[in-house]
């Protein structure tokens, strides 16, 4: 009976040492936007040149100073809306409310909020993967550990036969 359940456990036994060994090779790496960037446009002069001129772009676009830049931009043109808003022409009254101002005006605003937001993400990130990190540290720690146990229940267990 004793042999019979020590064949039984042996498929899981070489299942819980695969998992063990592969736990214990894997690296926690920490992945940050610039390193992806070539992901997105290639690592070509011309990719490394768009990736830049986008990220230059997005950064000065989105920052509050753009928001209230656009906003004055956009009540420079109000006044015409509004004289041919009361003439009746209800188009360019809407026209102007929709692409002068909302468009304009809450583009930067809307960068900002996404900039906000991935700050925090980021740190978040880094907290986690240093979390992490110990966690696996930790983990490899303990599985050396069972190894070190089994050995040992191994060799009592051969002596004891």
């Amino acid at each position: 009976m004793a042999e019979e359940t020590e064949t039984d456990d042996l498929p899981r036994r070489r299942l819980s040492d695969r998992i063990q060994s592969t736990a214990a090779q894997h690296v926690p790496r920490l992945v940050r936007s610039h390193e992806v960037h070539a992901d997105v446009h290639g690592s070509s002069p011309v990719g490394q040149f768009n990736s830049r001129l986008a990220v230059l772009i997005t950064k000065s676009v989105g920052t509050m100073w753009a928001a209230y830049a656009f906003a004055l931009l956009a009540l420079i043109s109000f006044p015409q809306a509004l004289l041919a808003f009361m003439r009746g022409d209800t188009v360019v009254g809407v026209s102007w409310l929709s692409q002068s101002f909302l468009q304009l005006v809450l583009l930067p605003i809307i960068l900002v909020g996404q900039n906000v937001i991935s700050v925090s993400q980021d740190a978040r990130a880094e907290a986690d993967h240093e979390t992490l990190t110990a966690l696996h540290t930790m983990n490899v720690r303990q599985l050396q550990l069972l190894e070190q146990q089994r050995k040992i229940l191994d060799l009592l267990q051969h002596r004891s036969v």
